[in-house]
């Protein structure tokens, strides 16, 4: 299930819109019947937040907590139902329509999708600390989004 939260009033979100991006995105990466919860926030709860868990005081687009750490390119193995879980992503509109517009040349809607991709390739372990990591991040990254754009 695929549980969506808007705690912000500045964007309008299209639950609806998101869960079928997502959901297509999931399919395609094989984990459909895992939960996963995004939430959208404020500039400044998601400052706090990745203060209190990154030690960055300052607002982002997306942060990623994961259910289960495993590795890159690890498939989740569960041992109960409830384990069938993601994890969760928690998303800043505003934060996201400014950078898209100044670093991407696009709007929000347009980048909403790379970072919902972007997040769920964090939970599912992948990182950008080198190259060679970025690489394999961008892999899934882009299967997601192809999958999104069929």
């Amino acid at each position: 299930m695929i549980t969506i939260k808007n705690f912000q009033r500045k964007f309008t979100v299209n639950s609806k819109d998101v869960q079928t991006t997502v959901h297509a995105m999931l399919e395609a990466i094989g984990y459909v019947d895992f939960d996963l919860s995004i939430v959208f926030v404020s500039k400044k709860k998601i400052r706090e937040l990745n203060k209190q868990y990154r030690c960055k005081d300052r607002a982002t687009d997306i942060l990623s907590f994961p259910f289960h750490d495993i590795k890159a390119g690890e498939k989740i193995t569960i041992q109960h139902e409830d384990e069938k879980n993601l994890g969760d992503l928690i998303v800043c509109p505003e934060y996201t329509a400014q950078d898209a517009a100044t670093n991407w040349s696009c709007s929000y809607l347009e980048r909403l999708p790379v970072l919902l991709a972007h997040g769920i390739a964090h939970l599912l372990g992948h990182d950008h600390i080198n190259d060679v990591d970025y690489k394999k991040m961008q892999k899934i990254e882009h299967m997601m989004l192809k999958a999104v754009r069929n």
